[in-house]
């Protein structure tokens, strides 16, 4: 029966497909005792073999779509399932304690995982405590006779439905076969949204509900620009939709005529529309849509796709393709931004009441400085291919950056010192998202070479609100006047000392947002690589004097979010 759900549209586009539903079954068990040991052992070879045939498949899935190092963590699986060590204990304690294989399945690899993760001063070792997890929930499955769920196994389009996405499960989908994605939490700002910009896919979040009203094969509609999802739709419907999806690919053509030209205003000003990265693989995306720089280059995604801390060369030949890619357009890259809701196995971080106001970002740089001092040291070797910026994250007080800086300063020191070649030009900024660090503004600018201001954050924690909350998601007010206040601020402090200010939250790429930063005088706007084409359409038919009317407005006689948005709606006819 045909139903309908809202959520949050996270990126745009039509998609109509096939359910696929990524939500683990159920695989608790009762502990037995069993009398045929023979029986018993040979239905945990059985699960062992299954086992390993669907790795052997998954990972030639992987190599084809993601590459040889995606798919190498599959060796390490297939390794613990022809370990005799592990599978010994399972057998001895089937056959010693007279158990099921489930139950001894679980004990031996509570064993092997509590030994794991012991070894405090081997990241490699303490990584293997989450092989041994992996391996036996696959192992389980099939001793339950339930399925995994396996997005490399998907050989047909379909729209893939989630509790939550993480950002390594996003980076792994198949954009040829998923044509979308909805899940039940998280907000806009949700890594696997932004992510999902990033691949082009249509993505809806914080549904609440879609686990439990979508059938695994149901066909869905999912409208990633208004936010529905329709569940067994009629004829009718799919039609409906099949012409919106027409609609908005012919807008898409349209957009596409400006993939050459500058961004500028109705009255002549030139502004840098430039676009948010992951990977060096979204390089393609940034070229086809005309962006005219990279604005925010996330770095934390080298180190989440890797088996362990990733060396400095590695580091090197990431950030060299994509600077010398951009071909002497600016390209800022933002140092590791790790903790909140991205963590690494390899590298435990302590367990938090609150991640996202704890230990992350600059402050693990700091503390941790061998980490920190690799990646400068990468990124200096990197800075002769072109045009480098260099960014803080979640600088909150002056002394951080100052101690970032002269961090830096050494490295490029030693490397001038050993007779290196480093550029002369690489500008040291800072990402403006932490609220102390914005109302000290003016303070910052004297220090500083650029802010970019980061506004998924600044935002939840001037509003107190969680990002990935889908509760607490209408705080996510990106027009509040207070908000307008702070970036305002951000904005006029940097034009004081002579320094530029750009803007990588997804409000840069925001149709009611961009009004107001012209007004402003922003000067660059960094978003989504499908954003570009968009503002820069946008931009061409608005004048930057009107338009510092209306942020003037906005920032000190209105009161409300939706008051700025409907007074922006109207003067901009959209």
């Amino acid at each position: 029966m045909t139903k309908q759900l809202k959520g949050i549209a996270a990126s745009d586009g039509i998609a109509i497909a096939k359910a696929y539903r990524l939500v683990e079954p159920d695989l608790s068990y009762k502990k037995t005792t069993v009398t045929d040991i023979d029986g018993e052992t040979k239905r945990f070879e059985d699960a062992i073999s299954k086992s390993n045939d669907e790795l052997q498949i998954i990972r030639a899935k992987a190599k084809e779509s993601l590459g040889e190092d995606e798919a190498q963590v599959f060796d390490a699986h297939m390794m613990i399932l022809a370990d005799p060590e592990f599978t010994g204990a399972v057998k001895s304690k089937i056959s010693d304690e007279k158990v099921n294989a489930e139950a001894a399945l679980s004990e031996v690899s509570e064993h092997f995982i509590s030994m794991f993760e012991a070894m405090t001063d081997n990241a490699y070792m303490q990584e293997r405590a989450a092989d041994v997890r992996d391996v036996t929930k696959r192992i389980m499955s099939h001793l339950l006779g339930k399925e995994l769920p396996n997005p490399a196994l998907i050989d047909q389009e379909v729209i893939i439905v989630a509790k939550d996405l993480t950002p390594s499960d996003t980076a792994q989908l198949n954009k040829k076969y998923v044509k979308a994605f909805v899940t039940d939490l998280g907000g806009r700002t949700a890594h696997s949204a932004i992510m999902a910009r990033s691949l082009e896919i249509p993505a809806i979040v914080g549904s609440e509900t879609i686990t439990a009203e979508a059938k695994e094969d149901e066909e869905l509609i999912v409208d990633g620009i208004s936010g529905d999802i329709i569940l067994d739709p009629t004829a009718a419907q799919v039609a409906e939709y099949k012409q919106k999806a027409a609609d908005f690919a012919k807008q898409k053509a349209e957009w596409n005529k400006l993939k050459n030209e500058a961004s500028v205003t109705a009255d002549g000003k030139h502004y840098t529309v430039a676009a948010n990265i992951g990977t060096p693989k979204d390089l393609t995306g940034v070229l086809d849509n005309g962006a005219e720089a990279i604005g925010l280059y996330r770095t934390e995604f080298l180190y989440m796709d890797s088996a362990e801390l990733p060396t400095e060369d590695d580091q090197f030949e990431a950030y060299k393709a994509v600077i010398e890619g951009m071909n002497g357009k600016p390209v800022v890259i933002r140092t590791m931004d790790i903790g909140g809701d991205k963590h690494l196995p390899y590298l435990p971080l302590p367990e938090e009441m609150n991640p996202f106001l704890g230990y992350r970002a600059i402050r693990i740089s700091l503390d941790r400085q061998e980490i920190f001092r690799t990646q400068l040291r990468a990124l200096l070797r990197a800075s002769n291919y072109g045009k480098l910026r260099i960014m803080f994250p979640m600088i909150g007080t002056l002394p951080e950056f100052r101690q970032a800086k002269a961090i830096f300063e050494e490295e490029k020191s030693k490397m001038v010192a050993a007779g290196k070649p480093v550029s002369d030009d690489i500008q040291l900024g800072m990402m403006m998202e932490v609220p102390a660090a914005a109302i000290l503004a003016d303070q910052f600018a004297k220090e500083v070479d650029f802010f970019s201001i980061g506004t998924n954050d600044l935002i939840q924690y001037t509003m107190a609100a969680d990002r990935g909350n889908e509760h607490v998601s209408y705080l996510y007010q990106p027009y509040n006047p207070s908000i307008l206040r702070l970036v305002k601020k951000i904005i006029d402090s940097a034009h004081h000392e002579g320094k530029w200010a750009g803007m990588c939250g997804e409000a840069a790429g925001d149709p009611i947002m961009v009004p107001l930063l012209l007004g402003m005088g922003l000067d660059e706007y960094s978003m989504s690589a499908t954003s570009v084409l968009k503002v820069r359409s946008l931009m061409k038919r608005l004048s930057t004097a009107d338009m510092k009317a209306l942020s003037d407005k906005a920032v000190n006689e209105l009161t409300t979010n939706d008051d700025v948005a409907d007074m922006v709606k109207k003067a901009t006819n959209q």
